[in-house]
């Protein structure tokens, strides 16, 4: 080899080292660097977390005391409440204490630990709303056998398979990333340790990161979301073949919660991580990234609870009770 050679190959592995070493902390900026902005966002936050909480467990809680709510649909109701929870509490305390302490360092472990549950909850949510539209397909379309097949096995069979993909993509992406080198300063503009910022971040090239994170995620949706369309395309055919107006409308309205919570989710996961790196403002995707982390299992219960007779009257028991 060369003088020459070597001495460019001995230059880019100096420059390499000197931009890239072992981390130990990561950065995250925040939401805002303005003190009286941040003051505000921390009580439109904290506000939203305390709702959050107990819009979800209390759902869960109305469940569990509720016997004329023990079906499957409510079971997984229950658990996607448990999920909202889980998934706004990993990123919302962070973000508050950011916001007011501006304590914005987190750990390279801390970071991957966050990432990962984040990955988990996501996935786990991806496959639990197709699981509640299978339900509602056999419910709609083959009530016969609706209680044969969605016996409490199977129930508890979807909810634990949804848990475990999470889990098998967690570790195929947290195991990728580990293996990426990271370019000082080690700074995520962001309010949490999400994917997109950390590949950014990257020294060495990330492709085969990439591509693990588009096939676990890909494969997620592509299958969660074929679920729930042919699962919804065969409720509305056996709906339009219902003669009465009134049978009609009551299938209608025990679809129309699930199909708003499942357009909200999906909508904004699919522009964050579908959409190609260049394009939309960091300002844009933080705001897309607060309203599937914050706002959307904040409004999961008042769907739920808001368009459903039944959660209603059990609610009104429970509090005639009480009294």
């Amino acid at each position: 080899m060369s003088k020459e050679l070597l001495t460019t190959k001995n230059n880019t592995q100096l420059v390499f080292m000197e931009n890239s070493s072992i981390v130990t902390n990561f950065l995250l900026l925040g939401m805002t660097a303005n003190p009286q902005l941040g003051v505000l966002l921390f009580g439109v936050f904290f506000l939203v977390y305390i709702m959050t909480l107990w819009g979800n467990l209390g759902l869960v809680v109305l469940i569990r005391a509720s016997p004329c709510l023990h079906t499957p649909m409510y079971f997984f109701l229950s658990n996607l409440s448990f999920l909202d929870v889980c998934f706004s509490s990993i990123t919302i305390p962070k973000t508050l204490a950011n916001l007011l302490y501006k304590v914005q360092a987190v750990s390279f472990l801390g970071c991957m630990t966050q990432m990962g549950l984040f990955i988990i909850f996501a996935s786990a949510e991806c496959n639990l709303l197709a699981s509640m539209a299978y339900d509602r397909y056999m419910a709609i379309c083959h009530p016969l056998l609706y209680h044969t097949t969605m016996a409490r096995v199977r129930c508890l069979l979807l909810v634990t398979g949804s848990y475990l993909g999470g889990l098998v993509n967690m570790v195929s992406v947290t195991s990728s990333i580990t293996q990426l080198s990271f370019c000082q300063p080690y700074v995520l503009p962001h309010f949490f340790c999400d994917i997109p910022p950390l590949l950014a971040l990257a020294c060495s090239d990330p492709w085969v990161t990439q591509i693990v994170v588009v096939s676990c995620g890909g494969f997620t949706l592509i299958i969660s979301i074929m679920v729930i369309l042919v699962s919804y395309l065969s409720v509305l055919m056996t709906i339009l073949r219902i003669p009465s107006v009134s049978g009609k409308q009551k299938a209608f309205s025990t679809c129309a919660s699930h199909l708003t919570a499942v357009g909200l989710y999906y909508g904004t996961t699919m522009y964050t991580y579908l959409q190609p790196s260049q394009r939309g403002s960091q300002a844009g995707n933080q705001v897309v990234s607060v309203f599937y982390t914050m706002v959307i299992p904040l409004l999961n219960p008042l769907i739920y609870s808001l368009r459903n007779q039944e959660v209603k009257v059990a609610l009104w028991k429970i509090l005639k009770q009480s009294l």
